[in-house]
């Protein structure tokens, strides 16, 4: 038996059960991995609440992405055997001591690379790499705004745009957060709660506005943040930690200027063997060489993970944050 996080029901915090599971051993093309750490993920509340449906019915275990050890593997395994430290993004069923997983999720960690750092950087350090490497091709001299600067993801993104040679602008909600957002290299950091961040991006670019904004926030962000872009420029919505986007009109892009918009996802990215190979490697190329630091700024044990959620939600938390098993 292993204990797991589960829900039976969607709502709120009440929900969570942290509770025993059979594991079973590992099938053809699966491997058994011994959790060492769990990453913490917006994406987890948005199962838990309601907004996501569970792709598989219920009960189900929440949790994207962990590190850990391979125990044992299923037929026909060859990517990773017993012993290997690694780590995966999705499926769902992280939030576990140990759990079976189609082995061809897994990546394998490098030595210098922590199982901590690892949990902790996968879905978000992935998604930092997909929106400034293939959502747009970030380059020396392009202008950004990336709202929620100093969550999981903006203080990698900071940190990795900026080495690209970004300007890069970001939203916060306190002074604290301004200025951890401008520790990972964020350039200008607007507290959005202190000044219209449309008239802030408008005064730091001196008119020119944005090549591309990068949203997590959704509806407390739209839709002025397309006012932030130049003509003809990239809006790309990535979540809505504040709520959905309202449904808008297409024609509202035309009116901001012929803009362009999207709604990608970090596993439409990494869907083949090799986009997920690709995507890990350039990530602990960056953390390896020191371009990108990844800092764990909240542990909480796994059996606590509602204190973490409501944590999360009520955002408490910076940076990256795991569950110890």
């Amino acid at each position: 038996m292993s204990k797991a996080m589960r829900i039976h029901a969607q709502g709120g915090l009440d929900v969570l059960r942290y509770e025993d599971v059979e594991i079973g051993r590992p099938g053809k093309g699966e491997a058994l991995v011994r959790h060492t750490a769990i990453g913490l993920n917006f994406l987890d509340v948005y199962y838990r609440n309601g907004i996501y449906p569970p792709p598989a019915g219920l009960p189900l275990t929440l949790g994207n992405e962990a590190a850990g050890i391979v125990e044992e593997v299923g037929e026909g395994v060859a990517v990773v055997k017993p012993g290997d430290r690694v780590a995966y993004v999705g499926p769902l069923g992280a939030y576990a001591q140990q759990r079976l997983i189609p082995a061809d999720r897994l990546v394998k960690v490098p030595d210098g690379i922590s199982d901590e750092q690892a949990a902790a950087m996968m879905l978000k350090g992935m998604t930092a790499e997909y929106l400034l490497r293939r959502t747009y091709a970030m380059k020396p001299g392009d202008t950004v705004l990336f709202h929620a600067a100093a969550g999981g993801v903006g203080l990698l993104f900071g940190q990795w745009a900026k080495h690209l040679g970004a300007t890069v602008i970001g939203t916060a909600g306190s002074a604290d957060k301004v200025e951890l957002a401008r520790a990972h290299g964020f350039d200008h950091v607007v507290n959005y709660r202190e000044r219209d961040f449309v008239a802030a991006v408008r005064e730091i670019t001196a008119g020119r506005m944005c090549d591309v904004v990068y949203d997590s926030v959704g509806k407390d962000t739209f839709p002025a943040s397309l006012d932030c872009l130049k003509p003809r420029h990239l809006f790309v919505s990535f979540g809505q930690s504040s709520g959905p986007i309202p449904p808008f009109q297409m024609t509202l892009l035309s009116q901001k200027g012929s803009l362009y918009a999207t709604r990608p996802t970090l596993f439409g990215y990494i869907a083949t063997r090799g986009e997920l190979e690709e995507s890990a490697a350039a990530l602990f190329d960056v953390v390896g060489k020191g371009i990108v630091s990844v800092q764990i700024n909240q542990r909480y044990k796994l059996a606590d993970a509602g204190q973490a959620h409501a944590d999360l939600e009520g955002r408490k938390t910076t940076g990256t944050t795991v569950l110890v098993p």
